[in-house]
């Protein structure tokens, strides 16, 4: 019996239907644009993806929100008393305090529900990246293993989900100091992409550069043959700050390149899209190193 849930948060930029489909619980992060504050949920009920990203391309900026401890209070007690037991996988605590919110929430509950599990894992990953260990949690689950063995399958297996990411301009960089001024002026003024991963600490790290927005997808794509393990019959994801054509043009490289059939596509979420700005391409595998 499956007797627990596996709850994660907005930043893991799945699908609302996966999601649901999965029985995943997913606590939304907030972002304010226009003045105004919207929940990140997935199905982009507050704000839509496409109205979000539009409004960045008109130079509007969004600032972004952790989910605070009192959400995920609310959330775990509900499950808990339920008579579930929780399995939380966090946003990278290298990238959001999300992580040390739902450890604070594990804390003040376990006393009051003492006989009830609840395991919080940081899987230093985000968004698609997120998605894919999250996915990959819930056929453990959906294949009958009980709670510790879903856990400890997700930690062994966290620092082989490998991120690589690209950006079509590097102002959004600037703005959250991932990139100095200079780097982004000489980097636009020379089309210069950079081709970045998420490293075994959770954050995000440029790895190198490229001139043109088709070498950086390619580059993406090269970066997965170095390292995945049999790419033909993994399920891979795809996360795009709204350039889905470009998401495609990405998932029929790997196709033809590694005769992969299963490859996911959906949109990086207003939280992580905040910082990273539209045109963002970012592809996730398994993989022997990040």
């Amino acid at each position: 019996m499956n007797d627990f849930i596996i709850m994660t948060d907005s930043s893991c930029d799945l699908s609302a239907e996966m999601a649901a489909n999965l029985e995943l619980t997913v606590l939304p992060l907030t972002f304010e644009l226009k003045g105004k504050e919207f929940a990140n949920y997935l199905d982009g009920r507050e704000l839509s993806f496409k109205d979000f990203y539009l409004a960045i391309r008109e130079g509007e900026h969004s600032q972004t929100s952790a989910v605070n401890t009192q959400c995920f209070i609310d959330s775990m007690e509900t499950i808990l008393e339920s008579g579930k037991d929780i399995l939380c996988l966090s946003f990278s605590s290298g990238l959001s305090t999300t992580h040390n919110s739902a450890l604070s929430a594990a804390e003040e509950l376990k006393s009051k529900y003492p006989k009830q599990k609840i395991y919080i894992v940081d899987t230093l990953s985000a968004s698609l990246g997120q998605g894919l260990l999250v996915y990959l949690a819930a056929q453990q689950k959906l294949a009958g293993h009980n709670i510790e063995d879903v856990r400890d399958y997700v930690e062994m297996n966290k620092l082989n989900l490998c991120h690589w990411f690209t950006v079509d301009d590097l102002n959004h960089l600037k703005r959250g100091g991932r990139v100095s001024a200079a780097t982004a002026l000489v980097g636009t003024m020379l089309n210069i992409k950079p081709v970045m991963h998420v490293d075994n600490e959770g954050h995000l790290v440029k790895v190198d550069t490229v001139r043109g927005r088709k070498k950086s997808l390619k580059a993406l794509v090269d970066n997965m043959e170095k390292t995945a393990f049999t790419p033909k019959e993994q399920t891979v994801f795809i996360s795009h700050g709204d350039c889905e054509e470009e998401a495609i043009y990405v998932a029929d490289m790997i196709k033809e390149r590694f005769g992969t059939k299963d490859v996911f596509i959906n949109y990086v979420g207003p939280v992580i899209g905040a910082h990273s700005g539209p045109g963002t391409m970012a592809l996730f595998f398994l993989g022997q190193e990040r």
